[in-house]
């Protein structure tokens, strides 16, 4: 809960810095623009990676969506926060008995990215930046893809795994118009899931691939 109210504070105080920013009169010898207010959503493609082979199992689809503010610092440059609803985890599938059958890892955040974003020019940026994640949320499902049929579901067990998870995120965006743009984002994960770790057993990590849509108001 401390961490949850720590990343709230960190875009609490975002926007109120957004809010003391000049405005275009004054920053235009600067070439800078106003502050912009905006609210995103997309798909995401996540998996877990282990660190003993470096290798992802199977990449669950999900969803993001949630608000953001880009605040110019300088010229070209600004710094994005934003606050998402996201979905990460991962699935693999087996088949069993002449059964298709998907095993569903299903781990829910609040997400804090604190994207620094450069412009080569007005409407295309590129962006790199830490992730601060909050799990709300954490499920397992098991599903026969051949009758259609889910067999079990978890209950929530995220007590069991690390409540805070921290990521580096790049990506780029593109704005067809002043409003309108389009954005992709890769978080690679750093901390463990696991909340107490065998000493002999290797961490594993989120990683999410993420598309989407973003509006500027």
């Amino acid at each position: 809960m401390k961490k949850l109210i720590l990343g709230i504070a960190v875009m609490s105080s975002a926007i109120a810095f957004a809010q003391t920013t000049p405005t275009t009169t004054s920053n235009s010898s600067m070439g800078m623009s106003d502050v912009r207010f905006g609210i995103k959503a997309g798909m995401n493609v996540s998996s877990i990676t282990n660190d003993a082979g470096l290798e992802d199992q199977g990449s669950k689809i999900g969803f993001n969506a949630g608000v953001f503010a880009t605040i110019p610092v300088a010229e070209s440059f600004s710094i994005q926060p934003e606050v998402l609803y996201t979905q990460y985890g991962d699935k693999y599938d087996q088949v069993i008995l002449g059964n298709r059958y998907s095993f569903a890892r299903n781990l829910d955040y609040i997400a804090v990215p604190v994207m620094f974003q450069y412009n080569f020019i007005p409407n295309f940026y590129l962006e790199a930046g830490p992730e601060f994640g909050f799990l709300v949320s954490a499920k397992n499902k098991t599903k026969n893809e051949t009758n259609n049929n889910t067999i079990t579901e978890s209950d929530n067990y995220k007590d069991s795994l690390n409540t805070f998870n921290f990521g580096i995120g790049i990506g780029a965006g593109y704005y067809f118009t002043d409003n309108i743009g389009v954005t992709a984002r890769y978080v690679a994960g750093v901390t463990d899931l696991a909340k107490d770790r065998p000493a002999n057993r290797d961490a594993i990590r989120n990683n999410v691939f993420q598309v989407g849509l973003a509006y500027k108001f």
